[in-house]
């Protein structure tokens, strides 16, 4: 579900650095608290500047979109050609880190929080293409949604009980799990 990723950096170019810091904003506090004049403070520009780039909030947000399917297609591509199979990659990736893509799937979260139909779509539509590389992968669509179900079980359990979390203790735990589901995947 997440992208392996160097962390969460500023990029080169001051649009990019915009985009990074709506995406910052967004992840950190809400779409509210996103302004125009709290993405420019943050992206280290004008106003003037980022209306450069993006000329509405409506724009910056068709930016962040953009860029998030462009991570998924990449994500898509490294879970196909993963060296352990899709399911591994899956896994592996469903516990949140501190990476670009991670940062992208919680601001277009908060995006469809805000009752963003476009972010909505982008989040199922993400969701969609990993069910069918899943679906490939062990062959069954109940299987697969499963997998998927075991994967958002784990973002959540990481990202939102961090310091209790008993559920995952270390990669053994993750490689029992992913054994056992290719046990299950293999029985079916």
């Amino acid at each position: 579900m997440a992208l392996v990723a160097p962390p969460a950096t500023p990029s080169g170019t001051a649009r990019d650095r915009v985009l990074d810091a709506y995406e910052e904003l967004l992840a950190e506090q809400s779409e509210r608290a996103a302004t125009l004049d709290a993405v420019a403070a943050r992206a280290g520009v004008s106003k003037g500047g980022l209306l450069y780039h993006f000329a509405s909030k409506e724009a910056l947000t068709t930016g962040v979109l953009e860029r998030f399917a462009a991570l998924i297609d990449e994500d898509v591509s490294r879970m196909r050609a993963a060296e352990n199979g899709p399911v591994d990659y899956f896994l592996r990736t469903s516990i949140p880190t501190d990476s670009r893509f991670e940062r992208a799937i919680v601001a277009i979260a908060r995006l469809a929080q805000a009752a963003d139909p476009r972010a909505r779509d982008a989040l199922a539509g993400a969701q969609r293409r990993w069910l069918e590389v899943l679906q490939e992968a062990v062959g069954d669509p109940l299987i697969a949604r499963t997998i998927m179900l075991i994967g958002d079980g784990m973002y959540y359990n990481t990202a939102l009980l961090p310091a209790t979390n008993s559920v995952l203790r270390d990669e053994t735990d993750i490689d029992d799990l992913v054994a056992l589901i290719r046990r299950f995947a293999e029985g079916s």
